[in-house]
C-alpha cells in the first residue's frame, strides 16, 4: 500500500512546521534542519562535521523539544568508557541481584559531541544501538525506545588526539552535513538575542513521539518507480568505479539514499519520488561512505567533489518516467 496524496499533504504540513520551529534557534540554516528531520523520519543518524560554536548542541536540543522527546549530550574524551555511554549493571545488596542503570544513550535525541576523540573501543559501543536501537549489557538487551537518533559531531580542524571513525561506523550514519557559519542577516538576529544563553533557548513541542513514529511509517510507503531504483543503483556503482575512490558506497548506502529520498518526497507534499529528491540527497548520504585513494586525496580531491562529478556524468531518468 502506497502513501496517498492526502497523507503526503499532511506529512508535508507537519514537516514544515517542525523545520520552522527549529529555525527559531538555528537561524538561516533551513537546509540543514530539513536534513536533520529527514534523517530522523528515515530512522537514521546524522554526522555533523563542523567548527565549535556553530549551534550543534542547540540544534539537537531543539529537534528533541519539537518532537516532545528527551535529549542527552555525551562529551567524548579519550578516557570515556563504553559503560559511560550504555550504562552498567550494579549489584543491589537489598534484593541480592544486579540492576541495570541506563546511560545517556537512552534518550530520543543523543548528541555525541566530538565523537572522534574517544577510543575505537568506546566508539564501538554505538554500533549496536545505531543499527538495532538496542543496547546489550551482560547478555540482556534493552531497547532505547523511539524515536531515536544520534547526532554526532567532529571538528574538521583539530586532529591531534583524535581517532578516525572506522568505515563500519561511518556507514551507520544515514547522512553527513555541516551547519557552517550564519550569514550576516542571521548573525544580526543572533546578536539581538545575546542576552539569552544558548542552553536557555527553548522551542515548543509541535508533535508527540507517536506522531513521529507514524510519519516514519508513512514515509516508507512513498512510491519509488523502478527507474528511480535504477538511477540510485547507477550512482552507487559509479562511486565504486571512480578512479579516485578506493572503496565505494555500500548496499546500506544505496538503501539509505532510497529511504531518505522517500522522506524528502513526502516532506515536499508528494507521494512519489522524483530524480531531484535523489540528486538533493546523493552527496549528504553517499559522500562520507567513500574512501578516497591517498594520492588523489593528497592532490586535493574530496568526496563531495567526486559525488558532484558522478551526478553530472550519471543521467537521471526523465521525471515523466519516474512518476
Amino acid at each position: 500500500m502506497t502513501m496517498t496524496p492526502e497523507q503526503a499533504t499532511w506529512f508535508s504540513d507537519i514537516f514544515n512546521r517542525l523545520v520552522a520551529n527549529v529555525d527559531q534557534v538555528l537561524l538561516g540554516k533551513t537546509f540543514v534542519i530539513r536534513l536533520g528531520f529527514t534523517a530522523l523520519l528515515s530512522d537514521g543518524h546524522l554526522l555533523l562535521e563542523d567548527f565549535p560554536g556553530t549551534g550543534k548542541t542547540s540544534f539537537a536540543r531543539a529537534i528533541a523539544q519539537s518532537v516532545a522527546g528527551s535529549s542527552s549530550r555525551i562529551q567524548f574524551t579519550p578516557d570515556l568508557l563504553p559503560g559511560d555511554i550504555t550504562g552498567v549493571s550494579i549489584y543491589n545488596q537489598s534484593v541480592g541481584d544486579f540492576e541495570f542503570h541506563s546511560g545517556p544513550i537512552f534518550a530520543n535525541i543523543v548528541l555525541a559531541d566530538e565523537i572522534n576523540r574517544a577510543s575505537p573501543k568506546t566508539q564501538s559501543a554505538l554500533l549496536e544501538v545505531m543499527e538495532e536501537s538496542n543496547v546489550t549489557v551482560d547478555g540482556i538487551t534493552h531497547p532505547v525506545g523511539a524515536p531515536f537518533m544520534v547526532i554526532a559531531t567532529q571538528n574538521p580542524i583539530e586532529q591531534a588526539g583524535t581517532y578516525r571513525l572506522p568505515e563500519a561506523q561511518l556507514d551507520r550514519f544515514i547522512m553527513k552535513a555541516s551547519i557552517g557559519y550564519p550569514d550576516h542577516a542571521s548573525t544580526l538576529r543572533i546578536l539581538e538575542g545575546a542576552g539569552i544563553k544558548a542552553h536557555e533557548a527553548t522551542v515548543p513541542a509541535i508533535v508527540t513521539a507517536d506522531v513521529v513514529a507514524e510519519m516514519a511509517q508513512l514515509a516508507r510507503k512513498v512510491h519509488v518507480d523502478p527507474t528511480i531504483n535504477d538511477y540510485v543503483g547507477r550512482l552507487v556503482e559509479a562511486t565504486r568505479t571512480a578512479t579516485e575512490v578506493r572503496l565505494g558506497a555500500s548496499v546500506r548506502g544505496a538503501l539509505a539514499l532510497v529511504r531518505t529520498a522517500k522522506t524528502l518526497a513526502a516532506a515536499s507534499g508528494r507521494h512519489y519520488v522524483i530524480p531531484d529528491d535523489v540528486k538533493a540527497l546523493a552527496e549528504p548520504v553517499l559522500a562520507h561512505r567513500l574512501v578516497i585513494d591517498p594520492e588523489a586525496e593528497f592532490d586535493g580531491v574530496t568526496a563531495p567533489s567526486i559525488m558532484s562529478q558522478i551526478l553530472i556524468e550519471t543521467p537521471p531518468p526523465s521525471e515523466r518516467q519516474s512518476v
